[in-house]
């Protein structure tokens, strides 16, 4: 009769295998310092915890370091597009060569109080999009998280806020596009989906910080939905109030902005130059096609984890790659 609940392989039988003790085995696979072990009995046993497929105990392993191997990620109620798609995928990676497991948590915390979750896993750091409350962090903190990071931080200074300068870097590089391209009237669009402030905001402050800094008009901000005639109503009004070029929060809103833009009987960029962001594969089909700048995700992703790894070993974080992390996709529509 097949056993269909097998006995999971432990620390005893790779050192029965391997014919040395069980403290051994546990220096050898931990790689603990100062023990005096020789490179043949090193051998021995992880031939023998190959033999056998032996993975320590994740849960055994928490109990000894007082945390777990896991970064927990606490993704808040929004629809997942393919940039964060990109990052969470990219992050995984990167976090995987140092030994780290991600692992995504989706949701709001009226659903579930993250201090069920985070107490569940013991992770080594926890990332969230948004602040934590400051009691969050003195209570993680407290369980031995070493990191807590706010990707996106608001109001008064609580977490650090990793994402906040390269998401208003994207403002910035649509906005300096558009002025180098002769454009002295910007326009902004907003995304109509109000689970997207956590991006648009920033994005929307390096906008105006750019117009302020190269003194042209703007930002005239009009919320656009992915609706053909109101998107034309947004472009009726930047064209009574002068606009001439409008970057939009996101490729899926440039889109709009187009579709408003041909709704009028108007062109691009004859009539009003447009902008988006994350290049998603439409971009470069749509008619015409747009001009976008994206994120170099992989470089995102390694700042990110090293900034993980240098906190779990007590170390200072990386300065964040701005010149190289937001790049311009120029095509026709700007």
């Amino acid at each position: 009769m097949t056993d269909h609940n097998p006995r999971r392989v432990t620390s005893a039988d790779v050192a029965r295998l391997a014919g040395v003790s069980r403290a051994t085995v546990s220096y050898v696979l931990n790689q603990t310092p100062g023990q005096t072990i020789s490179t043949e009995t090193r051998a021995r046993v992880l031939d023998a915890a190959a033999r056998l497929g032996y993975a320590p105990s994740a849960a055994a392993r928490a109990l000894r370091t007082g945390r777990s191997e896991v970064v927990l990620c606490l993704l808040p109620d929004w629809p997942i597009g393919p940039e964060v798609g990109s990052m969470l995928g990219n992050l995984s990676t990167a976090l995987a060569r140092h030994g780290l497991t991600l692992v995504a948590h989706p949701g709001n915390r009226e659903d579930r109080p993250i201090t069920e979750i985070w107490k569940a896993i013991t992770p080594a750091a926890v990332i969230a999009f948004a602040d934590f409350s400051e009691g969050e962090v003195a209570a993680m903190h407290a369980a031995g998280v070493e990191l807590v990071v706010a990707l996106f931080g608001r109001g008064p200074q609580r977490g650090r806020r990793e994402l906040e300068v390269p998401q208003q870097l994207v403002g910035r590089r649509q906005t300096a596009h558009l002025v180098a391209a002769g454009h002295t009237r910007i326009g902004y669009a907003y995304p109509d989906d109000d689970r997207l402030r956590i991006f648009a905001e920033p994005r929307l402050a390096g906008v105006r910080a750019e117009c302020r800094d190269r003194r042209v008009d703007g930002p005239a901000i009009e919320t656009v939905p992915l609706d053909a005639a109101q998107a034309a109503d947004c472009v009726r009004r930047w064209q009574a109030a002068g606009v001439t070029a409008v970057c939009a929060y996101n490729d899926e809103v440039a889109l709009a902005v187009l579709a408003g833009v041909r709704t009028c009987g108007l062109e691009v960029p004859g009539d009003l130059a447009v902008i988006g962001v994350d290049d998603i594969p439409p971009a470069r089909l749509a008619d015409p096609p747009l001009t976008t700048v994206t994120t170099d995700q992989p470089t995102m992703a390694a700042y990110l984890s090293a900034t993980v790894v240098a906190a779990i070993g007590g170390k200072p974080g990386p300065a964040v790659p701005a010149e190289t992390l937001i790049q311009l996709v120029r095509r026709e529509s700007a």
